[in-house]
């Protein structure tokens, strides 16, 4: 059997990269992408270094030709997609204000990323996904798109009001609802998940180590037939939505 295709945007460091190493070490072929070519290059060439069957690709999940291009560039070399992992993220709230103070401009540049970015991105790849036998797509929200736990003051997250980024990820997670409904009839699963409190750039303060961070992205990318569609969880563990 040929070995299984995978995508992974926004994986030039952090939870990304550790996503594509693990999913490598599994024996998937994986497509590191990155916005910077020459940056997503380097960071796949230190995991070919490693052994690791890891190519790179341009993919600016909010530039519809880069998106466009790399569906095309992709359907050409491999004819299919297996796996499509949608982890590109941003987080610029600014955290000394209200949620009813922060910009407009914040709140764009969020939702261009992290949500309409991740849904154009989905659409232009999902013909690829169907000719795959077991298609996956696994969508990298947060625990702070939880609008249940936002709204209960026992919650660990109640007190923790970063709005365009937890609403964008409140977004996700619907949408992964909405496609997972649509695919349902089809080998396709369509699953969220939150990868913890993680270490990064992004997240200073988190406690978690990256590799902990990835495991929740590769299990359900590599769930079997019989696995779950629609879900939103954390290593296994279901989450209020």
């Amino acid at each position: 059997m040929s070995k299984k295709i995978a995508l992974v945007t926004g994986a030039t460091r952090g939870i990304g990269l550790e996503t594509v190493r693990q999913l490598a070490s599994k024996g998937v072929h994986v497509i590191l992408a990155g916005r910077d070519k020459s940056k997503a290059e380097d960071a796949a060439q230190s995991l070919r270094d490693a052994k690791l069957d890891v190519a790179s690709i341009a993919l600016d999940v909010t530039d519809s030709k880069s998106i466009a291009a790399a569906a095309k560039e992709i359907d050409a070399k491999h004819g299919r997609l297996d796996i499509l992992i949608n982890n590109a993220g941003v987080l610029i709230d600014d955290m000394q204000k209200k949620p009813s103070e922060q910009s407009i401009d914040t709140w764009r540049k969020t939702f261009d990323t992290n949500v309409f970015g991740l849904v154009e991105t989905t659409d232009a790849f999902l013909p690829l996904l169907k000719k795959s036998d077991e298609g996956r797509i696994v969508n990298v929200s947060s625990i702070l798109g939880s609008i249940a736990l936002h709204l209960d003051p026992k919650s660990a997250i109640y007190d923790f009001k970063v709005p365009a980024y937890n609403v964008s990820k409140s977004a996700v997670n619907a949408w992964t609802a909405q496609l997972a409904y649509e695919l349902r009839e089809t080998p396709i699963k369509v699953n969220t998940i939150h990868p913890g409190s993680v270490k990064t750039d992004m997240n200073a303060q988190g406690a978690l180590d990256v590799e902990t961070g990835a495991k929740s992205s590769v299990e359900l990318a590599l769930i079997a037939k019989d696995g779950p569609s629609g879900s939103f969880s954390h290593l296994g563990e279901s989450l209020p939505w």
